[in-house]
């Protein structure tokens, strides 16, 4: 599967709901994986990053399949839609 066909894929927790669609994808280039799946394009971000992060985004250690739809797990309920953004993400996106 090429990164290209997760966008506009819609995004169910394993509990049923549905959280959205994915926008756009923040990628670890130094480790060559999937960081997080975003529910608003990147270039919508304006502000408070780490807020945008945390309120539109979901980390992809949370993602239990990737098929006709995004399935992830839901290990707590402040995790989902996305979890806290460390300081890292943070200075990586701001760059």
């Amino acid at each position: 599967m090429k990164l290209t066909d997760i966008y506009n894929m819609d995004i169910y927790s394993d509990a049923g709901s549905r959280l959205g669609e994915v926008q756009d994808l923040i990628l670890d280039l130094e480790k060559g994986e999937v960081s997080r799946l975003l529910l608003t394009k990147w270039k919508n971000v304006r502000g408070d990053v780490k807020g945008a992060l945390k309120a539109k985004s979901i980390l992809y250690k949370n993602v239990k399949n990737v098929g006709d739809v995004v399935l992830i797990s839901a290990p707590t309920p402040t995790s989902i839609p996305g979890e806290p953004a460390t300081k890292e993400e943070v200075n990586d996106l701001s760059r």
